[in-house]
């Protein structure tokens, strides 16, 4: 697979919480040049960004982002803004801790009604699979699936661990006929990004692939 291939399934991020305007419209330029999946970026810049690329590259954000325990209500407020602004990517972030106690139930009914608060656009549900057991990310494909969710995403990057291939090979073996799989957080060069997409990952939310594959380029490599 080559970069340009590559990079066709890179969400390009920054979501530093010290992130400017600058950053973001540098991230914009860079997506829309290498020509990426998306731009991933903080909620607070969707409206401006989506206006600075007029509809040039898809602009993602995040929902209940990073811990995910906000309400649902305040998950599917935080969607609707999203879409209102310009959002037409969403990665949510499930509550690990309904998770933990078995109320799987309760997972999927929140991921529904963001579902249904994106109305067309894609959804992404973050599972944070660094903090699950096997059995945990088994059950989540599934609840993902009924949900209604376009992908299931393996990690915020803001936990102690990312993406591992084991989980993105689980996730294949495991979700639902139409749900795709979106590998992300510590995932920085392309032979990385590659090994992702060829065990099964569609995207890849990375903040270096970008830079690692400029860098290829003016070295003619």
């Amino acid at each position: 697979m080559g970069q340009t291939e590559l990079l066709r399934h890179v969400d390009h991020t920054c979501l530093s919480v010290d992130a400017t305007w600058d950053n973001i419209r540098q991230l914009c330029d860079e997506g829309m040049e290498f020509q990426t999946a998306s731009v991933c970026i903080p909620p607070v810049f969707v409206k401006q960004a989506a206006d600075y690329v007029a509809g040039r590259i898809p602009i993602c954000t995040v929902i209940g982002f990073p811990n995910g325990t906000q309400t649902t209500a305040v998950k599917v407020f935080e969607a609707e803004d999203a879409v209102r602004n310009g959002a037409s990517e969403l990665d949510m972030v499930i509550s690990v801790g309904r998770v933990k106690e078995g109320n799987f139930a309760a997972v999927q009914k929140e991921i529904a009604a963001v579902r249904a608060a994106c109305q067309t656009q894609i959804l992404k549900v973050i599972v944070e699979a660094c903090l699950l057991t096997e059995k945990e990310k088994e059950t989540l494909c599934q609840v993902v699936t009924d949900a209604g969710a376009d992908y299931i995403k393996t990690s915020t990057g803001f936990a102690f661990g990312g993406a591992e291939e084991a989980d993105v090979a689980l996730f294949a073996r495991c979700v639902g006929e139409g749900v795709r799989i979106k590998a992300a957080g510590g995932i920085r060069t392309p032979e990385a990004g590659i090994r992702f997409l060829h065990l099964g990952a569609d995207r890849i939310g990375s903040s270096g692939i970008v830079a690692c594959c400029k860098k290829m380029m003016q070295k003619g490599q």
